[in-house]
């Protein structure tokens, strides 16, 4: 039987179904098409496991902070939500360059801008006082 509590205590079984959810999530429309072009796919994989990566930490800080409900824990949860949506940011710069750059900035500019704020974040998470 099924039970989801077994699987946020093992971070093995949570760590496999978020990297399958990512990688079949991004297949069809990022991989697949790209899956051909070299060395682009590597740099394509980077962004990806990148956002593996954040989705998984995310999900554990977002179940440390609903077990404790620190601030700390808080903004750490916030922090790896804003990794994701950086790493997003740069996988679709990575994919499609120069289509959905902004008029006043390019669009890896403003994932390294995010990136620069997830930085922060966790800065404050580390440094506040409880």
């Amino acid at each position: 039987m099924f039970q989801h509590k077994r699987v946020v205590e093992r971070k093995s079984a949570l760590f496999s179904i978020v990297i399958t959810g990512v990688v079949a999530i991004l297949a069809l429309p990022i991989i697949i098409p790209h899956l051909l072009h070299g060395y682009h796919i590597v740099h394509i994989f980077l962004h990806i496991g990148g956002i593996s990566l954040a989705v998984f930490i995310s999900v554990l800080a977002g179940l440390a902070y609903c077990r404790l409900r620190t601030r700390r824990l808080l903004l750490s949860a916030i922090a790896f939500a804003n990794l994701i949506v950086a790493e997003f940011t740069l996988l679709v710069d990575a994919t499609w360059p120069s289509v959905f750059d902004f008029e006043f900035m390019p669009l890896s500019e403003v994932g390294h801008l995010l990136t620069f704020a997830t930085l922060g974040l966790l800065a404050l998470g580390v440094f506040r006082s409880d």
